[in-house]
Formats: structure tokens, C-alpha cells, sequence
């Protein structure tokens, strides 16, 4: 059996042109809406219209990459100016009522397409994780760091559209799981090919149904 970091060639070079096609289409097509997300964010709350946000990109045995993750701002400014770095709640105050909306149809993250194209991200993959998250998860979920051997975070992916947002250390044990489960469909062109196209389906079912969070 491969192991996560050792995907079959063919098909990491295949989701790698389909990533730059299907990121640079899908940012041509979204150009007529994203100057009224833009309007919508600067007259809601004082701020920028776009977040940026380290995270943790592809990891090998010896190192990882970090790489800044772009998304349109949904919460108030410096949210976790008080608290650091935590995850967000169901309920949380710090999330704008637009912001709330993006979210829940994860318009927020259409801005990542960039990092699509730049090779930092694919359009499927593990959910990239924030670095004072990592050693926290890396020593308290066995297998944790395996799971982006080789294989480039996602926009979406079987995780996200299983269980959604991060809450907790348990969402993200719940996750793991998920992720080795995609690592080994990558073993082969077949089977990479019909999970992503399964993936991008139940992910254009959250968003026009809107069960973001």
C-alpha cells in the first residue's frame, strides 16, 4: 500500500491542471458578484474586505509549508485580539451578519481560488489548519500530521462536506479519518477521479442549501 505522501504521478499532475483550470473559470464566472460581496462586507463592519491567515500547507516527513490563506473578512476586526487564536462557535458573536451569510454559503472562501492557482492550495483536499493549532492537534490525534503527506489542503473536501466546521479537538480527531480516506483515492486516477467529483457535488449542495457555518 502507498503511503499519503507517495500519490500515484499521474494523478497528482491530472488534479493539479484540473485545480488551475477550475479555479481560473470559476474566478472569471464569479467576478460579477464578488464587487457586491466586497460592498456588502465594508458597509456592515469597519474593516477590510479580505482576511488573511497563515496556515499549514502540504507536510513531509522533515518539514511542512505555510503559506497565507486569503478569504473574505466575515468576522469584526481583530476578533482574537483578547483571546488568540481559537476556533469559532456555532453561535459566535464575531461573526458578522453578512459575514454570517458567507459563511453559511461559503462565499468567504471563493478568494482562496487564488491560492488554488498559486499551488499553495487545491480545490480539494484536508482543511489547512492554523500553525498554533498544529503541535496542539499533531500531539493530541495520532496520525494527525500523515494526512497532508504530499497532498495539498483544499477549498472543500470529503472532511468538510462530512462534518463541516472545526470546533473542537474532537471535530478534528472526527476529520482525520476522513482525510486518510482521500489520501488513499489518490492511489490511483480512477478512483481519485470519481471522489472529487463526488465531493464537488455534496459541496454545491452547501452551498445552495446554505448549511455552511
Amino acid at each position: 500500500m502507498k503511503t499519503n505522501f507517495e500519490i500515484d504521478h499521474l494523478t497528482n499532475r491530472t488534479k493539479r491542471i484540473f485545480d488551475i483550470v477550475f479555479a481560473s473559470v470559476a474566478l472569471v464566472l464569479c467576478l460579477p458578484v464578488l464587487p457586491f460581496i466586497a460592498i456588502a462586507i465594508k458597509l456592515n463592519s469597519v474593516g477590510p474586505i479580505f482576511y488573511k491567515q497563515l496556515r499549514v500547507g502540504r507536510s513531509f516527513p522533515d518539514h511542512v509549508q505555510l503559506f497565507e490563506m486569503i478569504k473574505f473578512r466575515t468576522m469584526v476586526t481583530d476578533a482574537e485580539s483578547e483571546t488568540g487564536a481559537v476556533w469559532a462557535k456555532k453561535h459566535d458573536s464575531r461573526i458578522t451578519s453578512v459575514g454570517r451569510f458567507l459563511r453559511k454559503t461559503r462565499l468567504d472562501e471563493l478568494p482562496q481560488f487564488i491560492n488554488v492557482i498559486k499551488g499553495e492550495m487545491s480545490l480539494i483536499g484536508p482543511r489547512p489548519e492554523r500553525p498554533g493549532f498544529y503541535q496542539k492537534l499533531e500531539m493530541a490525534i495520532p496520525f494527525f500530521t500523515e494526512r497532508t503527506y504530499g497532498v495539498s489542503p483544499g477549498i472543500t473536501g470529503l472532511a468538510q462536506v462530512n462534518q463541516g466546521y472545526d470546533t473542537s479537538i474532537e471535530d478534528v480527531r472526527n476529520k482525520v479519518c476522513y482525510d486518510h480516506c482521500y489520501s488513499l483515492a489518490l492511489s490511483k486516477p480512477s478512483t481519485w477521479l470519481l471522489m472529487d467529483i463526488s465531493i464537488i457535488l455534496r459541496t454545491i449542495a452547501v452551498v445552495v442549501m446554505g448549511r455552511g457555518q
